[in-house]
């Protein structure tokens, strides 16, 4: 196992056991949404996104116990969004991670009101974090922002769902970018400007870390494009070679899957070399970033 792979792991246990202090065990008719959302939230998952929050964060010498309700709320709003992703009405999946859907596990309308609840309780556990109320508004504003339809995560899952590979555009590789930037982008942008406002980073560090968010994140989406060619289902654990049935407009099915990798691997060189900046504290965020080009799931 690659050593960012059990700083993962190890991350990710610390994580889970504070996931579980926002939900109680309880057989109350009227939580059957609350179940719902837990089962959802806990069903594995390598919490790249807190990672990478408390990472950034941690550039400016932000403690954990500071930033994890922020990546706690981030986490549910990001699975929120696939318990809606996998909803017959939008890709009809049956299994994430290898375990049924939310709406296999229990039905539609529980699935549709569990991400409902993962989305509005995310900012209620934002607004627990120990910061000051400055910071607090300006993240609640931030993340609305990024998970919205405007120029959010919503925009880029319109924008999957409406375009194809045989509409006729006359540059279908920024129509790419944007749908990818928005849909899978912005919520991996989210946590680098999150760390940079809790750190009080200077402008200029902020812009660093945007750009790095939007050069892994491009490279994340092709990289999952990649793996529903050429994954192996039990791993991924979930339904793949969907995109070519679905005709879905990526770097997969323009370029092939050679010159996909070849653009992804570019993307995470540049993405190395933004952050080196911060010297030896950035290792940990480099070490992610090769992560997600080799990941198998």
């Amino acid at each position: 196992m690659a050593e960012i792979e059990l700083i993962l792991k190890e991350f990710s246990q610390k994580f889970n056991k504070g996931l579980e202090s926002y939900f109680p065990a309880t057989e109350n008719l009227e939580h059957r949404a609350v179940n719902a959302m837990r089962y959802s939230l806990m069903n594995g998952g390598k919490r790249l996104r807190p990672f990478l929050l408390h990472e950034t964060a941690s550039l400016f010498g932000v403690p954990y116990e500071v930033s994890f309700p922020v990546a706690a709320s981030l986490e549910m709003l990001h699975t929120y969004s696939l318990i809606h992703d996998d909803l017959p009405a939008m890709d009809n999946d049956d299994f994430r991670r290898g375990k049924p859907t939310c709406h296999k596990a229990y039905d539609e309308a529980t699935a549709i009101l569990a991400g409902d609840g993962l989305l509005t309780y995310a900012f209620e556990v934002l607004n627990t974090a120990p910061i000051p109320a400055e910071k607090k508004v300006e993240l609640t504003l931030l993340l609305a922002r990024s998970a919205g339809a405007f120029n959010g995560m919503i925009a880029g899952q319109v924008l999957d769902l409406y375009t194809d590979s045989h509409q006729n555009f006359s540059n279908p590789e920024n129509i790419i970018k944007h749908t990818e930037e928005l849909k899978t982008g912005c919520l991996l942008r989210y946590p680098c400007e999150a760390g940079a406002i809790l750190g009080n980073a200077t402008a200029q560090e902020k812009e660093i870390l945007i750009n790095f968010s939007r050069n892994i994140g491009i490279a994340f989406q092709i990289t999952d494009d990649i793996l529903d060619v050429e994954g192996d289902e039990k791993l991924v654990g979930k339904t793949l070679k969907k995109d070519r049935a679905q005709q879905k407009l990526n770097f997969v099915s323009i370029y092939g899957v050679e010159k996909a990798k070849q653009i992804a691997t570019e993307l995470i060189s540049e993405a190395e070399t933004l952050v080196s900046i911060f010297g030896e504290k950035s290792n940990q965020l480099k070490y992610l970033s090769r992560y997600i080009l080799t990941r198998n799931h």
